[in-house]
């Protein structure tokens, strides 16, 4: 009974901490709607007065990125700003031929007029925070928008951004991310839907009521005096740009959340390279729980609210390993339910936490509603939608858990960047990637036992007790299946194909 008592302790401490947070979304869907009520009323820089424009300088940190680096240069080329208030650095960490052709192409915008310069290094020291730490050193502008290769930022981006610092108080001012290829497979529209959520659900949510929110690596803007005063950019940790958000927000700067100006991107189609990304973010947030937890806690100038919210948003990536935890321990709770008939009343106190699935539905619904409209149809298609991506989401728990632990233990790992593609419509190919990996990482193998572990537990559904059955469970393990099949198979078929 030893064992039995072990099993149930930690499957109700997870479960407890997945309420918590679930609990912590919907106080952040009540911050969102309520949001809606209130009327901007910031302050902003009349730029029909020309001494009111500031200087601003994009930079662009790249490193191999053979399929989007023309695209990119073309696009930042067309952005609408005045030329003698703009420049633009291609921070270049390149290893490859697209050193070369970079700079060829950098060499013809540079004729045409346009203020951009190609800065390179010798080593990818701090990698990406490493090469804008750098570009900081020699740029002019007073404000620094920032863009990954894979985004493609509209011609009047700066100015709808770029105004709002007219509060000396404000240090960012970050943009929703748009997809330029939602839909072209499962895999998009899941990543999309996700996004979606954090893009509007949480940041403002989280911002509109002065909680802690982040920079999200690009389609931002600093102040250069903020990211100075916050101790600049570090490599210590995998996500950077949470790291100097959260240093920037304890020295008391404030972030503008701009969900009405969309900044198109592409996502990553091939699910190697979801993985890759997943990596970086969820172990990068444990690291930087590790970096921050006793700073917030101790800041003596910020609500005790504003600490809860974010130390939860600090191990958002840390629910993933409760989820794999719930799943896991599952199984062997059906089996003891069915066996110690005299904790029936256990159970049916934990039947309680359903509540939380109950709680995403409703959050991630009022955002779906607010991208697609209401209606019956619309519903019905959220539904199904809401069913994938919960199951591929945990589906995606172990390879997650995994790089959560080794954030929270403190085990250090390259930045690997996210490969791209040019993907926009289904006829586009990425099976001749260059940048893809070659192997399976053994933890597809692992994903792949669990898939069996799981359809176990629904084929246990039938065989446990004496009144013919349990079918309580019987949709989560099936969706567990149907998520650790996806991730396992896609894993291998990308591979064959590649």
């Amino acid at each position: 009974m030893i064992l039995e008592i072990i099993i149930i302790v930690i499957y109700t401490i997870a479960l407890l901490l997945i309420f918590i947070y679930a609990l912590a979304q919907l106080n952040l869907l009540f911050n969102y709607l309520s949001s809606k009520k209130n009327n901007d009323k910031s302050r902003a820089f009349d730029f029909s007065n020309p001494d009111e424009i500031p200087f601003v300088t994009i930079q662009l940190p790249v490193y191999n990125e053979m399929y989007v680096m023309e695209r990119l240069l073309d696009n930042i080329a067309l952005v609408d700003y005045p030329k003698d208030k703009l420049e633009i650095q291609v921070l270049d960490d390149s290893t490859d031929e697209t050193l070369k052709t970079t700079y060829n192409h950098i060499q013809n915008l540079r004729a045409s007029g346009l203020n951009i310069q190609h800065i390179t290094r010798t080593n990818r020291s701090g990698f990406k925070a490493g090469a804008l730490k750098e570009g900081l050193k020699t740029a002019k502008g007073e404000f620094i928008a920032i863009f990954d290769a894979d985004f493609l930022p509209k011609e009047d981006w700066l100015k709808r951004t770029v105004p709002f610092f007219k509060d000396e108080n404000i240090g960012v001012v970050q943009t929703r991310w748009g997809h330029i290829n939602r839909n072209y497979s499962v895999l998009t529209k899941i990543q999309a839907f996700a996004l979606d959520a954090h893009f509007t659900l949480e940041q403002v949510g989280r911002n509109s009521k002065g909680h802690f929110i982040n920079f999200n690596g690009t389609a931002g803007v600093w102040r250069k005096a903020c990211i100075i005063d916050a101790g600049n950019w570090e490599g210590d940790t995998l996500t950077e740009d949470l790291d100097l958000s959260y240093r920037a927000q304890l020295k008391n700067w404030k972030f503008k959340y701009l969900e009405d100006v969309e900044t198109p991107a592409e996502l990553p189609v091939v699910i190697s390279a979801a993985r890759t990304q997943q990596f970086r973010w969820n172990k990068g947030g444990a690291e930087n729980f590790r970096k921050m937890m006793w700073k917030v806690l101790k800041n003596k100038n910020i609500s005790p609210k504003t600490k809860v919210h974010g130390l939860l948003h600090l191990l958002n990536s840390t629910m993933f390993l409760n989820i794999l935890i719930v799943a896991v321990l599952s199984i062997p709770m059906l089996y003891i339910k069915n066996e110690y008939l005299h904790l029936r009343s256990y159970f049916y106190i934990m039947s309680f936490f359903v509540l939380s699935t109950i709680i995403f539905f409703i959050c991630y619904w009022v955002m779906y509603r607010k991208m697609y409209g209401g209606g019956i149809k619309n519903f019905m298609n959220y539904i199904g939608m809401f069913f994938v991506f919960f199951s591929i989401a945990m589906g995606f728990s172990l390879h997650n858990s995994i790089a959560v632990l080794e954030g929270h233990l403190g085990k250090k790992s390259e930045f690997i960047r996210t490969p791209k593609f040019n993907i926009n419509t289904i006829k586009d190919s990425w099976k001749k990637n260059k940048y893809l990996k070659k192997t399976v990482s053994t933890h597809v193998i692992f994903e792949g036992l669990l898939m069996i572990y799981f359809a176990f537990g629904m084929y246990s559904a039938f065989v446990v007790g004496d009144q013919g059955g349990d079918f309580g469970l019987f949709p989560f393990h099936l969706m567990l299946c149907i998520g650790f099949g996806y991730v396992f198979f896609n894993s291998l078929i990308s591979k064959a194909k590649a």
